[in-house]
């Protein structure tokens, strides 16, 4: 589970729900069916008059995204796989790694290194490699796409509801007490607007766009080892080279935990 997407939706809404406390403003204001209709309704019905078929049928698949860890490497353990496999493949020759492809979960990395193993040019195995990176980042920001429209329109519903309210308010100009709760009510549609656009939406659509970066990240580390093994490279070299895409601070963290698995290699060579 993505943890900092649940604590933010629940800090967001206790954000919300404790400043309106502190307002003096009652939870039952919140009852309010009509504003829930038009901003919640509203918004969904522009994103389907916006996106077509195609892109709307992903958005439960974004929300998995948003809310679950679906990373099955991370930096450290691909640059160690790889600076493994350049040890093997220096002895025995890169068809030694046809054993490994069953094994590898990650269907980009897989297809690289069964192209490396049938003896595919690095050329034609990069244009393949940066062409897939290429079609998942489109794929991605029609996803991005979906959120970031969302919390444009929330917010614009939000002012229609309000408008909508008040012109219901402004049939009641003979009562004051039923005046000032309907405009009271026609504002909660505004609160539902801004909320959801910009404590939702925008950042739902941020969080996508990050996760989209650092899975293009990832998949740019296996092009780059899976064209240094073709070449022959040493695993020191190819260390070197797949480091260069850390930063200072996580070239330290691979450098700690390189040391650990050589220090757990040498602890179970002995036993």
């Amino acid at each position: 589970m993505d943890r900092t997407s649940v604590i933010g939706v629940i800090l967001g809404v206790i954000a919300i729900g404790v400043g309106m406390i502190l307002k003096g403003i009652s939870f039952e204001a919140l009852l309010n069916p009509a504003a829930f209709l038009i901003i919640i309704f509203g918004t969904i019905a522009a994103v389907l008059i916006a996106f077509p078929t195609r892109v709307i049928k992903n958005i439960p698949s974004l929300f998995k995204i948003l809310f679950l860890e679906q990373q099955k490497y991370d930096e450290k353990e691909l640059i160690l796989t790889f600076t493994n496999w350049a040890e093997v493949t220096r002895r025995e020759g890169i068809l030694s790694l046809e054993k490994e492809i069953d094994q590898i979960e990650d269907p980009f990395l897989q297809s690289g290194i069964q192209m490396a193993t049938d003896g595919q040019t690095p050329d034609f195995i990069e244009a393949v490699l940066m062409g897939k990176i290429v079609a998942m980042e489109r794929r991605h920001e029609e996803g991005v796409a979906v959120f970031t429209q969302a919390g444009t329109y929330a917010p614009t519903l939000g002012v229609l509801g309000a408008v909508v309210g008040l012109i219901a308010a402004l049939g009641s100009m003979d009562n004051m007490d039923v005046l000032g709760a309907a405009i009271s009510a026609a504002f909660i549609a505004t609160l539902f607007g801004i909320f959801t656009g910009y404590v939702l939406w925008h950042p739902f659509a941020n969080k996508l766009r990050e996760k989209s970066k650092r899975e293009v990240l990832m998949k740019e580390i296996m092009v780059e080892g899976i064209l240094a093994i073709t070449a022959g490279e040493s695993p020191a070299v190819i260390k070197d080279k797949l480091s260069s895409f850390l930063s200072a601070k996580e070239i330290i963290a691979l450098e700690q935990y390189l040391e650990s698995k050589v220090k757990e290699s040498e602890v179970e060579t002995e036993g």
